[in-house]
């Protein structure tokens, strides 16, 4: 007891604060809406906050990854094409996140969740045939070039891309959410590691806040593939709506 009395309050709140965005970013999206403002609140810059943010997003990826295989959920190697079409996009909005000022970035931000949440919200009912995955050369080639996109996102903040990548997997590829969920885990592993290195070069990480983030996303994003693969599709639908709920209210209130 005397030695978690002897850590400072703010590695305490985050690693809690990590459990819970490492649980919500394996079941749907969204949680990188509550560790930026966190971070930004705490004193870092936007960028250093962008920055640090992504060594809980590589734990709790690495963590839900480990977590779908013991389970024995597998998408090799569909997920290393997208992921590595992602790398490459990230690599480019890693680039322009640390150009960018703490006012555009923001406003940026601002946009493209709303658009994220509207297509969540309102996206067109369909009766999925989750027994035929749509994975011919064809379609991983559109596949492909639609998350170097996403990793351009990807790269520059991360936040709500969950969820986008879950419409997208489960209306075009047609694959339940269970397997979405294990192909996110490893296209966000991939790209994330490549645009962290670009945040760590320019000196953009605080390290003792991402690690404290980290340690908590490790075990929730864990947590979180175990039970979405026991409880099936019907928990990470729950957990879909509460990030959208975050998303909404960071836009609206803050």
């Amino acid at each position: 007891m005397d030695i978690f009395l002897n850590i400072p309050w703010e590695y305490l709140a985050l690693f809690l604060i990590g459990i819970i965005v490492g649980f919500i970013n394996t079941m749907a999206g969204g949680g990188s809406l509550i560790t930026l403002p966190v971070l930004i609140f705490m004193g870092l810059p936007s960028s250093v906050a962008n920055g640090t943010n992504r060594i809980g997003i590589l734990f709790s990826s690495f963590s839900a990854h480990y977590g779908f295989k013991s389970k024995g959920i597998n998408t090799f190697p569909f997920s290393i094409y997208l992921g590595i079409s992602a790398l490459l996009g990230s690599l480019i909005g890693a680039k322009i996140a640390i150009s960018v000022e703490d006012d555009i970035f923001n406003k940026i931000l601002s946009v493209i969740i709303i658009v994220v949440s509207i297509l969540i919200l309102f996206k067109p009912k369909n009766k999925l045939n989750f027994n035929s995955e749509k994975k011919s050369t064809k379609e991983i080639v559109i596949s492909c070039i639609v998350f170097f996109f996403i990793g351009i996102y990807g790269g520059f903040v991360n936040a709500g891309i969950g969820l986008v990548v879950m419409l997208f997997l489960s209306y075009f590829n047609k694959m339940n959410l269970v397997k979405v969920n294990a192909t996110k885990s490893i296209i966000i592993l991939i790209y994330t590691a490549a645009a962290f290195l670009i945040f760590l070069y320019n000196d953009l990480v605080n390290f003792p806040y991402g690690i404290s983030i980290a340690l908590g996303t490790l075990y929730g994003g864990w947590k979180a593939s175990v039970i979405s693969v026991e409880r099936g599709e019907g928990i990470i639908k729950v957990f879909m709506i509460i990030s959208l709920i975050i998303i909404s209210v960071k836009l609206w209130f803050f």
